[in-house]
């Protein structure tokens, strides 16, 4: 019989895929590890695990084969040096958010597109103004959109992107859906291709690679006419560069759902520009379907390892994602 250890903090959710998974797989043996103190115990004869894994407690899990990562963009310091050493396989669940997230994404497109800021500034003075709208309107298919990471969010944005009658350019290290009509290029062409672009979407996690790739010298590759939007990890962009690019009119304007500080201070200078948009990392917040998404990927892969089918959504530890 397999063991398998969600590991702390245990709310009630976890708890319930435990008794759900426990109930469905025979070939399961399924442990709660209430604390810290329980995981390092339970560890050590699991074959596979939910969660996060300390140090001390990975170095005695000898059968450990399968780590499910709970989130596709995992906190600072879920990977380490001796959990990229381990032969552990390090699943996510990428994919599980594709809809949510990319509807967001067109939320920032079409309000910026349109010049909605502007319009809203007017209603909240209660001052009627047709020519409130300081920059020029985009035609959604006339325009084009970059997606730096065509993955489960990025692809489905293009897929929409592509129904708009968008031009879509997809930029991915290693793309993995078969989205029709994006032109599809490696990361080493981005720099050449952010040019051309009147919206730039970063869906990309947040890496040792992708720390800080937006930046000022990026942000001055941009059309002055052109939108940033990012919607993958808020450390991937230099908020100082980006905010200073909007103020001098280096590019239009934002869409941000992340930030590299959260929460963004109440007197950031970007709270302040007419021409952004910006949410409080709630792309997904209450989205009644994500619980059981989630719990069908660890459902799966549960259902893989026991067959000794090849897992789903593994990670390139070193990559982080």
């Amino acid at each position: 019989m397999l063991k398998f250890v969600f590991t702390p903090p245990i709310d009630e959710l976890r708890a319930e895929w435990a008794r759900r998974l426990g109930d469905t797989m025979a070939e399961y043996s399924v442990v709660v590890a209430e604390t810290d103190e329980d995981l390092r115990r339970e560890i050590v004869d699991a074959d596979a695990a939910f969660g996060w894994i300390p140090t001390d407690a990975l170095a005695s899990a000898t059968k450990l084969r399968w780590l499910q990562n709970p989130d596709a963009g995992p906190f600072d310091g879920y990977f380490y040096p001796e959990l990229i050493a381990h032969p552990v396989t390090v699943c996510n669940p990428r994919g599980i958010y594709f809809d949510h997230i990319s509807h967001h994404v067109m939320m920032y497109i079409l309000a910026l597109s349109r010049g909605l800021p502007y319009y809203f500034e007017a209603q909240r003075n209660a001052t009627w103004d047709k020519d409130a709208r300081k920059n020029g309107y985009v035609s959604l298919p006339d325009s084009t959109v970059l997606i730096s990471g065509v993955g489960g969010i990025g692809h489905e944005t293009a897929r929409l992107c592509g129904e708009f009658g968008m031009r879509v350019i997809g930029i991915d290290p290693r793309p993995e859906h078969d989205v029709p009509n994006v032109e599809m290029h490696s990361t080493d062409r981005l720099d050449e291709l952010v040019p051309e672009a009147d919206f730039v979407v970063t869906t990309t996690p947040h890496t040792p690679e992708t720390e800080g790739m937006w930046n000022a010298r990026r942000f001055g590759l941009m059309k002055p006419t052109a939108y940033f939007i990012s919607i993958g990890r808020g450390k991937t962009t230099v908020l100082e560069d980006l905010t200073n690019a909007i103020e001098s009119g280096q590019i239009a304007g934002c869409g941000l759902d992340v930030f590299e500080i959260e929460p963004l201070p109440s007197d950031h200078r970007l709270w302040r520009q007419p021409n952004v948009v910006l949410t409080p990392h709630i792309a997904v917040k209450d989205a009644e379907n994500l619980p059981e998404r989630r719990y069908q990927v660890i459902l799966e892969n549960a259902r893989r390892l026991a067959a000794g089918e090849p897992l789903m959504n593994v990670v390139d530890k070193e990559l982080w994602y």
